[in-house]
């Protein structure tokens, strides 16, 4: 998860759909912005270029009970149809962290360990949203109750290793040839918050900046 930046003002479509009975928080306009403010990437997962979007509510309207979460700009994300059912859980009814208000960066580490996730607080006492998306964002990683979510929980899995094995790659190379104008280009476009799993690569190369020096500004 990563810091986004969110565009203004709201989508026009929004405030008609809201005057009406049975209106539509999914209009083409509201798609297309989320679409590209998100860099078309699950905002919990960072799997990018969804074949399967879908607009989520950070905070969830129950059906329309609260209605004016429902066609909230504020409250509206770009996310994956597995991270959307299990973040529909009532244990995030509170709500998780607000990517587009807060730096999930500084706030969580994400690490790749062997065959795991790894994520800490970088606060002695996390406040509870903190833990809540760090419990999400391990589920959707490793959530097996059934036989699709085993499938999808590692796919992502896999699609995040070999994201990190491509930045490792390109590490060794940086390391035998510093100023390499080809590898740093690699590096920058690996290390942008637009990137798949950026905030697992950011991460590592933060934790290892004494070796990569040069890589301080790409992940600023």
């Amino acid at each position: 998860m990563i810091k986004i930046e969110r565009s203004f003002p709201a989508p026009s479509s929004l405030a008609a759909e809201a005057a009406k009975n049975n209106g539509s928080y999914e209009k083409p306009d509201v798609v297309e912005r989320l679409k590209e403010d998100f860099h078309n990437k699950c905002y919990i997962c960072e799997l990018k270029n969804l074949q399967g979007p879908q607009v989520e509510h950070l905070l969830p309207h129950k059906n329309g009970k609260y209605h004016d979460r429902k066609f909230d700009w504020n409250n509206l994300f770009w996310a994956c149809g597995h991270c959307n059912g299990v973040k529909n859980q009532r244990k995030y009814d509170s709500g998780i962290l607000d990517c587009c208000k807060i730096d999930p960066e500084q706030k969580i580490i994400f690490r790749l360990k062997q065959n795991d996730i790894e994520l800490l607080s970088t606060m002695a006492v996390p406040d509870e949203e903190t833990k809540r998306t760090m419990e999400l964002v391990r589920e959707v990683f490793n959530l097996r109750n059934t036989g699709l979510r085993v499938y999808k929980s590692d796919m992502r899995f896999k699609e995040l290793q070999k994201e990190m094995n491509c930045l490792f790659d390109n590490l060794e190379k940086l390391k035998a040839d510093p100023k390499s104008p080809l590898v740093l280009r690699k590096l920058r476009a690996l290390l942008k918050r637009e990137a798949a799993f950026a905030a697992f690569k950011r991460c590592y190369v933060r934790e290892h900046l004494s070796d990569y020096p040069q890589l301080a500004t790409y992940i600023q």
